[in-house]
């Protein structure tokens, strides 16, 4: 197999992990709170490879050798944390985040984090006095100790600014507490899961993703707007534009893998 069918193949093959990216994109633009990807390509094994002695002359103005390589390869897809539109949804449990941080809730996993902010509450099933407020997959929202947010049952909630659950029953107003807003400092530190969802990469912790004023019970950047939910931030007309582009390159690469297994199927001939 010769060098340019292999780098054809190469190259197709990191064009349709491309598209299954710009594909999950366009799949997921009207998912709430999503964050869209993007990748990041590198050549595989370039090098110089240095012409016969022949080529060096007196005069030469370039240098002697040519570049070799093997296509590219996909090294690496990246998130755009970049914060969506907010649509006004009028329901005091949809909420939405103005600025970088994420809202923790407890998964199968461990503690899981999230933009998409459409919470509501579910029966308590040890105290049937106490609702639980959980996201759409049935995880209970966490606040600032981790623990779980319970609200009296038939009581009525509304959240401020400042990430504060209060609630209201005949006995007066309290805060059934505040939620946890961990404001994110390097995203390459976080892992994609299915529902949403965000987890801390492998060997990493929290304060190492996160800033250290969520920790340190300091004055956050963020704030909750109580009514609104996150849109994704996947724009639909760039994603189609660079589905368009990846297409062509792709038909490029298998029209250069179809001429070299011509030029080789003639070059056999000629030698029978």
């Amino acid at each position: 197999m010769n060098n340019s069918m292999i780098s054809a193949m190469v190259s197709m093959n990191a064009f349709q992990q491309r598209l299954d990216v710009i594909a999950d994109n366009l799949a997921n633009v009207d998912t709430v709170g999503y964050k869209s990807k993007d990748t990041s390509f590198e050549d595989v094994l370039t090098q110089v490879q240095g012409h016969h002695k022949d080529f060096t002359l007196a005069g030469r103005a370039t240098p002697p050798g040519y570049t070799v390589g093997f296509g590219s390869r996909l090294a690496a897809v990246i998130q755009n944390m970049e914060q969506g539109p907010h649509k006004e949804t009028g329901n005091p449990l949809d909420l939405a985040i103005d600025g970088n941080a994420m809202f923790a809730v407890q998964g199968n996993g461990g503690i899981a984090y999230t933009r998409e902010g459409g919470f509501h509450v579910s029966p308590d099933p040890q105290d049937g006095s106490f609702v639980n407020l959980v996201n759409n997959q049935g995880y209970q929202v966490l606040d600032r100790n981790n623990n779980p947010i319970r609200i009296p049952a038939n009581a009525k909630v509304a959240v401020d600014p400042a990430g504060q659950v209060l609630v209201e029953t005949p006995a007066g107003r309290s805060v059934a507490g505040v939620l946890k807003l961990a404001e994110l400092q390097r995203p390459e530190g976080l892992v994609q899961m299915a529902g949403n969802l965000y987890m801390l990469a492998a060997g990493l912790t929290e304060a190492q993703v996160f800033e250290q004023a969520q920790a340190n019970r300091g004055p956050l950047k963020s704030e909750v707007q109580s009514g609104f939910l996150e849109q994704s931030n996947v724009n639909f007309s760039d994603e189609m534009m660079k589905m368009m582009e990846v297409q062509r390159a792709y038909q490029l690469a298998a029209r250069a893998l179809s001429s070299s297994d011509t030029m080789m199927n003639l070059a056999n001939t000629m030698r029978g």
